[in-house]
Formats: C-alpha cells, structure tokens, sequence
C-alpha cells in the first residue's frame, strides 16, 4: 500500500477532507444562525446575540476538556470519530425548522418544540467539536517522525483545507439558506460532516496506528460493570442536555466561563510561582499579559457573527465587481484573505527577521489590534460616505475585514507559537488550554460589545435606514477606538516587554500561519 503522497503521509489527506467538511459543518451553521434565530424564531438582536455568543464560547472551552478526555482515556481516533458523529446528529436536528415563532393577537409565540431542537442541535454540534477539533491537529502532528521538515508543510496544508471548508461553507450555506430555507442551508452543512465522517472511518488504515489509546486495556476496563470507553460516550451524550441548559441560561454561562478563565489564570500563577525559575516567570507573566489582551482582538473579531450581520442586513449595497453578497456572506472575506496573505507573511517576517528588523512577538500582538481597530474603521468611513438610501458600498466591507484579517495573521500564529517556544516544557498544554480558555472568554465578551449594536425592532415595525446606520456608525466608532487604543497600548508595553522574553538575543524565523478555525 502507498504511504505517502508528494513526500506526505497519506493520513494528512484523510484528515484534510476530514477537517475541511467539520470546518464547513461549522461555519456554514454560524454563517446563517444568529439570521435563523432573528428570522425564523423571531428573537430579538440583543437575545440573538447573546444566544450565539454563548454557543461560540462553549464550542472554544470544549476542545480543552474533550482532548484532555482523549489524552487521558480514549485516544484521539476514537475521540474523533466520536465527536463527529454527535456533529451529524446535531446538523440533522439543526434541518428541523418547526413553525419557528409567530404572531398571535400581538405576541410572539414560538415553536416550543422546534427551538428545543435547535438547542439540543447546538448542543450536540458543541461537544462534538469538543472531541474532534483538538485530537484532528494532534494527529496531524502524529503522522510525521521528530525533527521531520515536512511537519510544518503538512501544517501549512492542513490549515489551507481548513480555511477552504469555512469560506466554502459561508459561500454556500449563506446563500442556500437564504435563497432555499434555512433547513436546506443547516442540511448542506449536515451533509458535508457525514461525508467528512466516511472518509475517515474508510481512511483509517492510512493513519497506521496515530491516535490509538495509549492504555487500551484501561479503556476497556469496567467500573460498575460498565465498560468505561461507554461510559465516556455516555458522558459525552449526557453533556449535551447540560450545554442545552447553559444555552438556555445565559447568565449562568457567563458566570461560570468568567469563572473558570479566573480560576484558571490565577493557578497557573501560583503554579508558575512555585515551579518556575525567575526567568520563566517572567516569561509567564508576558504571556498571560498578552493572552488577556488578546480577549479584545477576538471580541472585536467575533461581532463577524453578530452586529455586522445586522449591519449587512439592514446598510450594506451587496454588489461588488459584478457579484452580489448576502449578510450570511460576507463573512466569507476572513478565510479568502487568510489563503491569500498567509504566505505574504511567512515571506514578510523572513525578510524582517533576516535583517533584524522583525517586530518582537509583543509588537506583533500591538500591531494586531490596531490592524482591528482599523478595519472597523474602514466600517465607520463607509456608514459616513453611504448613499442617499443610507446604504454603505460593499468596498468598505472588504476593506474591513481585509484590515482585521491582517490583524489576525500578525496575532494568532504569533500567539500560538509564543506559547509552545516560551512556556515550561510541563506547562505547554495548560498554557495552550488557557489559550483556547481566552478565546471562549472573547465569545462572551464579543457578545456584549454585540449589544452595543443591537436594534431590537417593536413588532410590525422596520427601524428606518438613517436611524440603523446611526447605530451602526456609533457601534463601529466604538470598536475603532478601542481597538486602535488598546493596540497602542499593548505596542507600547512591547517596548519593555521583550526583554523579559529575551527577543533582544534570539535570532528571528517566520512564525507558522494559523487559520481562522485554529
């Protein structure tokens, strides 16, 4: 049997199409969801927002406890093989619309079994990436032999599939479920994770033993008689009625993650403090600095899912150069750019590192968020130049998310790779859970920046064009300053903070390219 293709491992194929249709699954669903619940159900923006800010926060803190699961106990292949089928049970529950809501002598009446459903679908769609997304990029790395140089291009290959899957699905399911039904859109993704699913359990002879449980016999060991590998799918099963709850129960959500990412900053500290030798410390001490700082990035990141798909609704002309986007769409923008610029960048840092000018991994962080803060600000110019019918040109837009989308190439590899260069080699995977923690935590948080934009219309009535962008050109002045004034900060700060990380001394190489779904 071949093993490799084009000097690759054969595998890299099998869990290329299989991340690429999980990310299409997902991001096709988050494409049209928060217009779902808007249109269909007949929520209101602000009780919309927070619904799916809560759901992205979850499928964030998910993957910490699903790969520690498999870690531990059921190894990745099975912890994949899991995860996706609770994916497909969730997208076909999804493709239940019910009579959403209605209106009966003024009130708002939904479809208490239909909206059941789509919790119970979100549910099962959070803990199935739980188990799948961290214990897929494991294997990946799993397929290669130490010190191998193919390791980073098997990387650069698998992160490409993944940003095709999600500007693939946001292109499709935005349109589908727009044009078609909302069904047809969620049922497109559904399909797509069951073609995903098949292609691995087909390709599993490609994977030559990668993901297997490290103890087996204690995975088939019995506790109460019952075999713990069932009962860990038991477990996982029963997780979704609880998330199902946590979706219902907003508030709560909010206090428990806020909880648990202070838990979790303040005993790495005390572990640091104890553990650690003084240079490690301050190591430490820089990156949490920046792991907390990174919460605004991707807050101002996240209202792609929220406020601007209200904005596109309601103020966007959606032609551009002959094409015509719909607010599911426009997101699609972010994964087009990360596959154009990422090997801009890698080239970019190279050439900078190799004359010593390269910015330090603070600096980039700085540069980052202001890079954000701009692109919201491309946002602001464009509801400040809108026509006579108060419609803002779709150029503003790409040039939005052309800003935010560089901001995220100079934040995110940098993120990631300042994490497994800097933290104790025992620390590594904590630090990277913190990681995923603070991005569950910037979900939440890009949910209340979300309010701010919010226009939560009185039944039978259309909010005016003049007065939404009014809201919208406050909302985006809003995220253009906090964005460029918390990058100057943290720019600022990078001017003594990468002495403690020693960058004065150590030689400069590129930093690998993350994707927009890493």
């Amino acid at each position: 049997m071949r093993t490799t293709v084009l000097g690759h491992p054969v595998g890299l194929a099998v869990l290329f199409v299989t991340e690429s249709c999980e990310r299409f699954s997902y991001y096709g669903m988050r494409a049209i969801l928060v217009l779902y619940l808007i249109d269909h159900f007949l929520f209101k923006e602000s009780v919309a927002f927070e619904i799916v800010a809560s759901y992205g926060a979850m499928v964030y803190f998910m993957p910490v406890i699903g790969g520690f699961i498999a870690d531990r106990w059921l190894g990745f292949r099975k912890a994949v093989i899991f995860g996706a089928v609770l994916l497909c049970v969730g997208h076909i529950l999804m493709a239940f619309e019910g009579t959403g809501g209605t209106v009966v002598d003024g009130e708002i009446v939904q479809d208490q079994f239909a909206l059941g459903a789509t919790f119970l679908a979100m549910s099962f769609i959070i803990v199935g990436v739980g188990f799948l997304k961290a214990c897929i990029s494991n294997m990946v790395g799993l397929l290669y032999v130490d010190n191998d140089a193919k390791r980073d291009q098997g990387f650069t290959i698998f992160y490409f599939g993944i940003n095709l899957g999600a500007m693939s699905a946001i292109l499709l399911c935005g349109y589908i479920g727009q044009a078609f039904g909302w069904g047809y859109g969620f049922g497109l993704a559904g399909i797509l994770m069951l073609i995903g699913l098949t292609v691995f359990l087909a390709g599993r002879s490609t994977l030559q033993g990668v993901g297997e449980p490290h103890d087996p016999a204690n995975l088939q060991s019995s506790i109460i008689g019952i075999r713990k590998e069932w009962l860990i799918y038991a477990g996982g099963v029963a997780a979704t009625l609880f998330t199902a709850y946590l979706l219902q129960s907003r508030d709560l959500t909010r206090v428990l993650l806020y909880s648990v990412g202070l838990i979790a900053l303040v005993g790495v500290l005390i572990y640091a403090q104890q553990t650690c030798t003084k240079e490690q410390l301050r190591r430490m001490w820089v990156m949490l600095y920046l792991i907390v700082v990174s919460v605004i990035f991707w807050g101002l990141f996240e209202q792609a899912a929220h406020s601007l798909k209200g904005f596109a609704s309601r103020n966007l002309d959606p032609e551009f150069l002959g094409i015509t986007f719909n607010a599911a769409q426009i997101e699609s923008l972010n994964p087009a750019f990360i596959i154009a610029f990422s090997p801009v960048f890698v080239w970019l840092w190279y050439i900078l590192g190799q004359n010593r000018i390269e910015p330090s991994r603070p600096m980039k962080f700085g540069i980052g968020i202001i890079l954000c803060g701009v692109g919201y600000a491309m946002f602001l110019f464009g509801c400040m130049s809108a026509n006579a019918e108060f419609q803002v040109a779709m150029i503003w837009v790409v040039l939005g998310f052309l800003f935010i989308t560089l901001g995220e190439l100079c934040l995110s590899p940098v993120g990631l790779s300042m994490i497994t260069r800097y933290s104790p080699v025992e620390m590594v995977g904590v630090m990277m859970g913190i990681w995923f923690l603070a991005s569950s935590v910037a979900s939440l948080f890009g949910g209340q920046l979300a309010q701010i934009a919010a226009i939560d219309e009185e039944l039978g009535t259309t909010i005016p064009a003049i007065e939404s962008l009014a809201v919208y050109e406050n909302a985006f002045g809003i995220f253009t300053g906090l964005g460029i004034g918390v990058g100057v900060l943290v720019a600022l700060s990078a001017l003594w903070l990468k002495r403690y990380l020693g960058e004065d001394e150590e030689p400069k190489t590129p930093e690998p390219q993350a994707s927009i779904a890493a």
